[in-house]
């Protein structure tokens, strides 16, 4: 299989153009369903099957799971401070040092479910609460430049398939169903 489709399974972000209440509507539901999904293609695997990279040289099964809540957490947090302050600047964060950290590698992957489950409940009603014109918000990010909060739940929506997809493909590939 092509490295760069184990890399991105559902292909690379690609910001819309323009984001209108239908597709709003669309990220906010994948955002919805993303933690039933992950839970879905996690929950019959054994210790070893979470302890298996999805592609050489990736993360593990487990570093996957406990990266989401970890990451869309540090989103919920940015769409929190967009919301209460005028383009604040966020602060990035090592994904790849906090997917080494010792409850990443070998914690339970209950815990992150869980979190993921209860972090994403939370942000759904905070969006589904909000006048369209909220979502033109913005804050800046040192890496990317000034983002909407539109183009933040789009990247998210796409973030939660994005991992989903990688632990979904492994699970194929290697006959887990």
């Amino acid at each position: 299989m092509n490295p760069m489709n184990l890399a991105y399974p559902i292909g690379k972000f690609e910001a819309p153009a323009h984001v209108d209440a239908n597709l709003r509507s669309t990220f906010v539901a994948q955002i919805a369903e993303a933690p039933s999904a992950l839970r879905r293609v996690v929950e019959r695997l054994s210790e070893s099957q979470l302890d298996t990279p999805y592609r050489e040289g990736g993360w593990t099964v487990r570093q996957v799971v406990h990266h989401l809540p970890d990451s869309h957490l540090n989103a919920y947090v940015r769409f929190k401070l967009a919301l209460t302050e005028e383009t604040p600047t966020i602060r990035p964060y090592e994904q790849a040092a906090w997917a080494q950290m010792p409850e990443a590698r070998s914690g339970p992957v209950a815990l992150s479910l869980d979190l993921l489950d209860a972090l994403h409940r939370r942000w759904v009603a905070c969006m589904q609460a909000l006048p369209a014109e909220s979502f033109a918000r913005t804050l800046y990010h040192p890496e990317q430049g000034t983002m909407s909060l539109d183009r933040l739940l789009a990247l998210y929506a796409w973030h939660g398939r994005h991992h989903i997809a990688h632990v979904a493909a492994l699970a194929a590939r290697e006959g887990w169903s």
